[in-house]
C-alpha cells in the first residue's frame, strides 16, 4: 500500500425504519433551528417528510421546509435557501432526499455559515472554505454517494458552468439510509445512479501508481457486487436484498476508500460535467456517455492496467476486452454510451472546443491523472464519442 490519508466521520445509519431516528439524531450533532432541504414532491407524496417533521414537532425541534431542488443543483436555487436559512437562524441543515438534494444542502450550510462571502466563489477557488454549519441527510436515492463525500456540485445556469468543491468540510455529521425509501425511484434514475456509483469507483481505479492491492480488491468487489445486483433492482424494485447492496455500494463508492493509496483521476467526471452544464443532461448519463470514449483514447497509456481491470472486473482476457464489456454492460442498464444516445445529437467543431475549453478552465489547469488532458485531448475525446 502507498501512503494515505482516511477520514470519514459520517455516522451512517443504516436499514429499515431507521429514518424514525432523525429527530433524535439532529439533537445529538447540536440542532435546534433545522433548515429542511428537498426537492420534488416525492418525500411528500411518500409521507417521509411528515414523518419526519412530526418528530421535530414531538421533540420541540424548531424547522423550516425549502423543496424545489432540481437534478444539476442551481446555485441560483442554494443562493435563495443560503438567504432563507439565515432568515430563519438555522443552526442545523438536513438533507432529505438524494445527490442533488445533499450537494445543495452543502452549498447552504456553508453560505449559512460564511454570510459575508458568496458561496460560488467557495466553488470557484476564489475564497478559502474554513467553516459550516452541521449538516444531516436522510437517503432516498442510491447514486452520487455525496451522503458520506468530501464532494458537492452545483450548475451555474447564467455561465452554463458545473463545478465541484471538494472539502473535508461537506462530510455529514450523519447519513441515514433505508434501502425501503428507493423503492418508489423511476427505472431511468436508478440506472443513471447505477452508473453514477461505478465510475465514482471506476475513476479512482485507473491509475499510474502500482502497489495498492488491497484498494484495488475492495474496488473489485464493490463493482462486482453493484453488477451482479443492478439487473435484480431494476427488475425488482422492492428487492431488499439487491437494493440495499446498492445503497451501500453508493457511498463507499464516493468516500475516497476506493481509491486510498493513489491520486484521483476523474477525467471522465469532468467532461461529463461540462456536457451536463451545457444541455442538463443526467449525470449518470454523462459519465457513460463519455467512458467509452475516454478509455479507448487513453488505453495505450497503461495497457497493464486495463488488463488488470478487464480480468479483475469482467474475468476477461485483454484489456479492449474490458473496455467493451463496460460499454455493454451500460448499454444493458439502458445508459447512452455516445452523443446520440444521450440525446443531444452529433455537435458541431465549435461547440465540442467550447466545452473543451470551459474543462481546462481557459487553459488554466490539465484534467486527471491517469493521463493529464489537455484541450486537445479532450476534444479528440469528445469528438471520439460525437456520434
Amino acid at each position: 500500500m502507498q501512503s494515505f490519508v482516511f477520514h470519514t466521520p459520517t455516522e451512517i445509519i443504516f436499514g429499515r425504519n431507521e429514518e424514525n431516528k432523525t429527530a433524535q439524531l439532529v439533537k445529538k450533532y447540536g440542532g435546534t433551528k433545522v433548515f429542511v432541504v428537498f426537492g420534488g414532491g416525492s418525500v411528500v407524496k411518500s409521507g417521509l417528510l411528515k414523518n419526519i417533521t412530526e418528530r421535530f414537532d414531538s421533540d420541540n425541534i424548531k424547522y423550516i421546509l425549502f423543496g424545489g431542488v432540481q437534478p444539476n443543483p442551481l446555485l441560483s436555487h442554494a443562493r435563495n435557501g443560503v438567504k432563507a436559512a439565515i432568515d430563519f437562524g438555522a443552526d442545523f441543515i438536513l438533507a432529505v432526499g438524494g445527490g442533488s438534494v445533499i450537494d445543495t444542502a452543502k452549498a447552504i450550510a456553508h453560505g449559512t455559515k460564511n454570510p459575508d462571502i458568496d458561496i460560488w466563489k467557495f466553488w470557484k477557488r476564489g475564497a478559502e472554505l474554513t467553516q459550516t454549519l452541521p449538516l444531516g441527510v436522510v437517503l432516498t436515492i442510491s447514486a452520487a454517494g455525496s451522503e458520506t463525500s468530501m464532494s458537492a456540485v452545483l450548475t451555474n445556469a447564467e455561465t452554463g458552468e458545473k463545478r465541484g468543491l471538494t472539502t473535508e468540510l461537506n462530510r455529514p455529521k450523519f447519513a441515514v439510509m433505508n434501502p425501503e425509501l428507493t423503492y418508489t425511484v423511476p427505472k431511468w434514475h436508478v440506472s443513471c445512479g447505477i452508473a453514477d456509483i461505478m465510475m465514482h469507483t471506476i475513476d479512482r481505479y485507473f491509475s499510474q501508481v502500482d502497489g495498492n492491492e488491497m484498494t484495488d480488491g475492495i474496488a473489485a468487489a464493490l463493482l462486482k457486487t453493484v453488477i451482479k445486483n443492478a439487473p435484480v433492482a431494476l427488475n425488482e424494485p422492492t428487492n431488499y436484498d439487491a437494493v440495499s447492496e446498492i445503497m451501500w455500494c453508493g457511498s463507499l463508492s464516493h468516500n475516497t476508500i476506493t481509491g486510498l493509496g493513489r491520486p484521483l483521476d476523474f477525467s471522465v467526471h469532468q467532461l461529463g460535467h461540462e456536457l451536463s452544464g451545457k444541455f442538463d443532461v443526467p449525470h449518470g448519463a454523462s459519465l457513460t456517455t463519455i467512458w467509452d470514449s475516454w478509455a479507448k483514447y487513453c488505453y495505450h497509456i497503461n495497457p497493464p492496467r486495463f488488463a488488470k481491470y478487464a480480468k479483475e472486473i469482467w474475468d476477461a482476457d485483454t484489456g479492449e476486452e474490458g473496455i467493451s464489456k463496460t460499454v455493454e454492460y451500460f448499454k444493458s442498464i439502458g445508459m447512452p454510451t455516445c452523443f446520440t444516445e444521450l440525446g443531444i445529437g452529433v455537435q458541431t467543431d465549435e461547440v465540442i472546443d467550447e466545452m473543451a475549453d470551459s474543462c481546462v478552465f481557459h487553459g488554466k489547469r490539465l484534467v486527471g491523472n491517469f493521463k493529464p488532458l489537455d484541450k486537445s485531448d479532450i476534444i479528440n475525446i469528445y469528438k471520439l464519442a460525437n456520434r
